[in-house]
């Protein structure tokens, strides 16, 4: 078997040592074929930095490392092109940072390119200048690369001034592409979320965004056709349904892909089910996000949104559902085109997402640290439908939630606060879920499936004892699933603001 690329973002390395590379060379392709300008938006860890670096050695003409790939008999290995690359790595918290790391790229350009740039040059200078003389002493346009273009903004998202600032210094040293574009042959640029074209790029209106182009669909990721073919010896008496519901699902209008970084640590981890990816970064800044504009939870599970995915946001105008979407939480599960526009429907990829994001909000954003037993317990209650213990650790979660998440808002009177609680411990148990469910009477304020059986249940707060369950009766809200032959409970949890805890728990188990 080959060895297993992990960590590994350098292209040489991969083919020269031997370890597994899923072919990305026809999208290459088709990329530096009918582009000169773009931009790619992929989560964090999902190859783009190879696929960048697999440009580089590219453009330079490296043909023996593309031996057996795609492009190996369609490319012209005669021409070679200078390349600049720029990547952001390491800390960027300050713009004393972002300089470092500027002239550190700049120096090892130069280097690579046996190019000078004066030792007191501005940074910004340097870089035009480095452009305009590759191109000059090679006699051939130049190839632009830059990797994760937005990192020094997204590194201090938490900080509005200093991203202004970032954004500010960044804008300044993308602005030198619009005016040197007569040596330029191509441009790539990465990142996790889209800015404004106003805000980093002026000038730039050529550039292109092939985030979600369904021919680019597959340009980052593994396939399952790739888990299956190039992985198959390390998936030998493995559980792929189980590796598929917890690593598969993301989508950007092609196939379903899942990210490199899960599946690598899974079998090197002897494929044992953990959040390799989430744990690798705290959506911290997101957390603070729903906080503040007491976002309801459960329509993550129902979420449909116009076009404004393929839109971009700066940093004082962010959209929180458009940043879950870039950032990995959030991928498409079907576009609908309406008379007006396109619509996407939106959904959580995987269970390594639902379970370990919805774990997160449940720890910093209601203080909430449950022992393993317990949620073990309201697991298996929910398999046996035995609502007595369900109501008992729902009373006893509400009981734990600090008195300080209460105090100086609204959120005690606020119903999607409570929905919102439950939610996101029904999604960390890795339960199937849909929020403000449409029947033909209503919606449904949360429901969930469980093997053979289907929990509807309906939240009151400081209504009349019995409500929530009469409204669920009244309105039939069952009907739309008396055909699935499930066994189908009816729960109305009722809330006091003042106690801040269920105070009502009813329920009722229909006969088929």
């Amino acid at each position: 078997m080959k060895k297993l690329p992990i960590g590994i973002q350098t292209f040489s390395k991969i083919r020269e040592e031997g370890y597994t590379y899923i072919d990305k060379t026809e999208e290459a392709f088709e990329l530096v074929n009918n582009f000169t300008y773009v931009f790619l938006s992929r989560p964090r860890r999902f190859g783009k930095s190879l696929f960048v670096d697999t440009l580089k050695e590219l453009f330079e003409g490296n043909k023996k490392l593309f031996e057996g790939l795609y492009i190996y008999d369609k490319w012209n290995w005669d021409e070679k092109y200078p390349v600049i690359k720029i990547s952001w790595d390491g800390k960027n918290r300050s713009i004393k940072d972002l300089e470092a790391n500027l002239r550190e790229t700049l120096l090892e350009n130069q280097k690579r390119l046996n190019i000078k740039c004066d030792d007191d040059l501005d940074l910004v200078i340097c870089f035009r200048r480095l452009i305009t003389e590759a191109a000059e002493k090679y006699n051939q346009k130049v190839v632009i690369l830059i990797d994760e273009y937005d990192k020094p903004i997204l590194d201090v998202i938490d900080d509005i001034e200093q991203a202004k600032e970032h954004r500010e210094y960044l804008k300044g040293l993308y602005s030198v592409l619009k005016g040197v574009d007569a040596y330029i042959r191509f441009a790539f640029l990465t990142g996790v979320s889209k800015f404004s074209k106003a805000s980093i790029f002026s000038g730039l209106n050529m550039l292109e965004d092939i985030s979600l182009v369904d021919t680019f669909g597959n340009i980052c990721g593994y396939t399952q056709r790739d888990i299956e073919t190039s992985f198959k010896d390390y998936f030998v008496n493995v559980d792929m349904e189980g590796v598929k519901r917890w690593y598969n699902g993301y989508n950007f209008l092609k196939d379903n892909v899942y990210n490199p970084f899960d599946i690598l640590n899974f079998i090197r981890n002897k494929c044992q089910f953990r959040n390799y990816w989430f744990e690798t970064g705290t959506p911290s800044f997101l957390i603070k996000l729903i906080k503040s504009r007491n976002y309801f939870l459960p329509k993550l599970t129902n979420l449909i949104v116009d076009d404004k995915l393929l839109s971009s946001f700066d940093v004082e105008n962010i959209d929180l559902e458009v940043i879950l979407f870039q950032s990995g939480y959030l991928t498409i599960e079907k576009v609908i085109q309406t008379p007006r526009n396109i619509e996407y429907k939106l959904r959580i990829p995987n269970l390594e997402v639902q379970i370990s994001l919805n774990d997160y909000i449940l720890r910093y954003l209601f203080n909430h640290r449950e022992a393993n037993y317990i949620q073990n317990q309201s697991y298996d209650a929910f398999y046996n439908g035995e609502l007595d213990v369900i109501r008992d650790n729902l009373t006893t979660l509400f009981s734990s939630i600090p008195y300080t998440n209460y105090t100086n808002n609204e959120l005690k009177l606020y119903e999607g606060f409570y929905a919102s609680v439950v939610y996101s411990y029904l999604a960390s148990l890795g339960f199937d879920l849909i929020g403000e469910d449409v029947t033909n009477k209503g919606r449904i304020d949360l429901t969930v499936f469980v093997s053979d059986k289907v929990y509807i249940i309906e939240f009151k707060v400081d209504g009349v004892k019995g409500e929530a369950l009469s409204q669920i009766k009244h309105k039939n809200y069952a009907q739309k699933y008396l055909d699935m032959g499930k066994d189908i409970y009816l729960v109305g949890i009722e809330f006091s603001s003042s106690e801040r805890n269920i105070v009502n728990f009813e329920w009722e188990k229909l006969e088929r």
